[in-house]
């Protein structure tokens, strides 16, 4: 038995259930013994469309009072309808007599202000949802 047969041999016997063997002829004797056996599954691979929501989530980055506009005397900073860019002003966190900017992390459209003028915030809360399908 020549190298070739031997691989064809093995080949034949892969996927198998056959642990372990003995093979002889007369000029040739081969041992076979599978370490581990493993049932092969074919590997199927599904890509999920994963749809990004357009409506994107403006959140406190801190514990504060939240204030919609810089007094009391001045309009809101944005209002829903309100267009903003990334970096822009639009809103501010008191804490402990320290003021903070809320500044959007996204571009769009505000759809909706979650929070009023006054109300405490938590770190992570929703103040503004903003519709980003018109961006490009």
């Amino acid at each position: 038995m020549n190298s070739n047969e031997i691989k064809k041999f093995l080949e034949s016997i892969r996927d198998t259930d056959i642990e372990e063997m003995e093979f002889e002829t007369d000029d040739t004797s081969v041992y076979l013994k599978k370490s581990e056996v493993t049932v092969k599954q074919p590997v199927i691979e599904e890509k999920v469309a994963v749809k990004k929501s357009p409506i994107v989530p403006i959140k406190s980055n801190m514990v504060g009072t939240f204030y919609s506009s810089p007094s009391n005397d001045r309009p809101p900073f944005v209002v829903e309808g309100t267009r903003v860019e990334v970096g822009q002003k639009i809103g501010t966190i008191e804490a402990m007599r320290v003021n903070k900017d809320v500044i959007a992390t996204t571009s769009g459209k505000v759809v909706k202000v979650c929070i009023q003028n006054g109300q405490t915030v938590e770190y992570g809360q929703e103040l503004f949802l903003v519709d980003t399908s018109d961006v490009k």
